[in-house]
């Protein structure tokens, strides 16, 4: 009887394990899971947004900085024709607060770029405002 006892037990904890092992797998998958891309703009709402900026920024290092402060005024203009005048599905009209958010880290990121077209902005700063709007834009995926 006690080798049987024992074989429930080791079935148990073998059971136990394997369903421990099989859960933190698929945690492990929901939390790597990223936004569809397509040539390496991800298809989320705000992915125009954040391949604008990123290309902005990297422009900006290359030290093509007219090409930076041109791709900026793209995305300024991209993103007010879009979300603030862009109808019922427009960012303002949905979330007018998160919206707000948005904008004024764009605008803070934008203006650093359009206001050294001619020379290399700071590039800490560029870096700080650029994450900054990044993580905003990800509050609306």
């Amino acid at each position: 009887m006690r080798m049987r006892g024992a074989s429930v037990i080791a079935f148990l904890v073998g059971t136990t394990s394997l369903l421990m092992v099989v859960g933190s797998q698929q945690i492990s998958i929901a939390q790597e899971k990223h936004a569809p891309r397509t040539v390496g703009v991800d298809d989320t709402k705000m992915g125009p947004y954040r391949a604008l900026a990123q290309l902005a920024v990297a422009a900006s290092q290359k030290g093509d900085n007219a090409s930076a402060a041109e791709l900026a005024r793209i995305l300024e203009r991209t993103w007010d024709k879009a979300e603030d005048y862009g109808g019922d599905t427009a960012l303002s009209k949905t979330n007018h607060a998160l919206f707000e958010q948005i904008d004024k880290a764009m605008d803070q990121f934008i203006a650093i770029l359009m206001e050294h077209a001619n020379s290399a902005p700071d590039s800490a700063k560029l870096k700080s405002l650029y994450a900054n709007y990044l993580e905003k834009l990800k509050l609306a995926d």
